[in-house]
């Protein structure tokens, strides 16, 4: 049995919640809930109110996702390179 195609949207983190969670507001105007993905979380990808995103989202529920990438915003150069704080 093959796999479900996975739908990849676009949208506006609109609000921080608990548990690396976001609330995201999706080009079509609905709003959904989502994480980030593993490689975010590995490579410590911030995501801040603003910030433009992709989500992948499952066709059996529309209401969650996952944020899969965070698009550059302009004007923000790379972050400091180096030894990292804990």
């Amino acid at each position: 049995m093959a796999k479900e195609e996975l739908l990849v949207l676009e949208g506006q983190i609109d609000e921080i919640l608990p548990d690396g969670r976001f609330g995201v507001m999706l080009e079509n105007d609905h709003r959904i809930i989502a994480y980030t993905a593993g490689k975010m979380r590995k490579f410590r990808i911030r995501s801040v109110v603003g910030d433009r995103v992709h989500v992948e989202m499952t066709p059996y529920d529309l209401s969650k996702g996952r944020i899969i990438f965070r698009e550059r915003t302009p004007g923000a150069g790379p972050g400091p390179r180096g030894g990292h704080r804990r």
